[in-house]
């Protein structure tokens, strides 16, 4: 049997079941049927989505937006461990607390390495299209086991954490798949194509290093208004990349490829449109300046770009 993504996608809307459950079921939250009714949509996407016509999973989608947008999705107040019980916990274990999250990257990385050598009966036993995620995936399960054993704990705590991470970072959590079709919707929409016309009219790209940086900073800036990379990535790769960068300059496809994306990810540092990424943990750490994480990150945002652009331009 092979562990395809699609295991991955039902363990999340399992998640966002149980999650949708306990707050329709918590009659002290301030907007139980809206939030719970939000992540119950989320959930049903995961888990049957690809079953659904997609007119339907296209209006589940507006609904969602529409409760988020009134201000629907509301965390509540949830029963946590004392504070002495948690020091205490933290004293017992010491720094044996990193071993769950250094198990994540741990376990994806050697199951995307060995993923050819995994095979039962001559089949892979990790989906190849999806190797990566599926082992993250796996990865993940193993944490939850570890951070049990350790912790002494039982899955339902683990099921409840999960909820108030869920109702912390709220709405935003949804942000970075919308965003990504949203790029996909672009460059359908021929997006990438009126924006090679702008910059072919407007800029010589027969210089080398000025195609770089047009495809390099168009990626951050895009990121920027779009708020993830995935979405800039088909507009600016569909509309200078590809016919400018490989056509005209022969230039290494994955090179372009990885390099272009870490210049949108430059961009996710700058935007508050990254609410998950930047507005969310000022929040969480009760920030006075809501622009707090993104304006300490300008700088590296910056390095970083200028490095892509000669990294891309030495390597293409």
């Amino acid at each position: 049997m092979i562990l395809s993504i699609s295991y991955l996608y039902w363990l999340v809307g399992i998640i966002l079941l149980m999650t949708s459950g306990m707050i329709l079921s918590d009659k002290s939250h301030p907007r139980r049927f809206a939030s719970g009714g939000f992540w119950l949509i989320y959930a049903v996407i995961f888990l049957i989505g690809d079953k659904l016509p997609p007119a339907l999973v296209g209006a589940l989608v507006i609904v969602m937006a529409l409760i988020a947008g009134f201000g629907g999705v509301l965390a509540g107040r949830i029963r946590t461990l004392s504070e002495d019980v948690r020091r205490a916990s933290a004293a017992r274990l010491g720094n044996s607390l990193f071993v769950p999250a250094l198990t994540i990257p741990l376990v994806t990385v050697i199951g995307t390495l060995s993923a050819k050598y995994l095979m039962v009966g001559g089949v892979p036993l990790l989906d190849p299209k999806n190797v990566t995620l599926v082992a993250f995936g796996v990865g993940c399960i193993a944490a939850v086991i570890l951070a049990c054993i350790l912790t002494r704990d039982t899955p339902a705590q683990s099921v409840k954490e999960a909820r108030r991470l869920t109702e912390a970072l709220g709405w935003a959590v949804v942000l970075p798949q919308m965003l990504g079709m949203l790029g996909l919707v672009f460059s359908d929409a021929g997006v990438g194509k009126a924006v090679a016309h702008l910059v072919t009219t407007t800029i010589n790209m027969d210089t080398r290093i000025v195609a770089v940086a047009v495809y390099c900073i168009g990626m951050a800036l895009f990121t920027v208004i779009m708020g993830n990379g995935f979405a800039a990535f088909p507009v600016m790769t569909g509309g200078v990349g590809v016919p400018v960068l490989v056509g005209l300059h022969h230039a290494n496809p994955a090179a372009m490829v990885a390099i272009g994306m870490f210049s949108g990810y430059c961009g996710t540092l700058l935007t508050p449109m990254a609410a998950n990424f930047n507005i969310v943990p000022a929040a969480l750490l009760e920030l006075p300046d809501k622009n707090a994480v993104i304006k300490v990150q300008i700088p590296t945002a910056l390095a970083l770009l200028g490095a892509n652009i000669v990294l891309l331009y030495v390597l293409m």
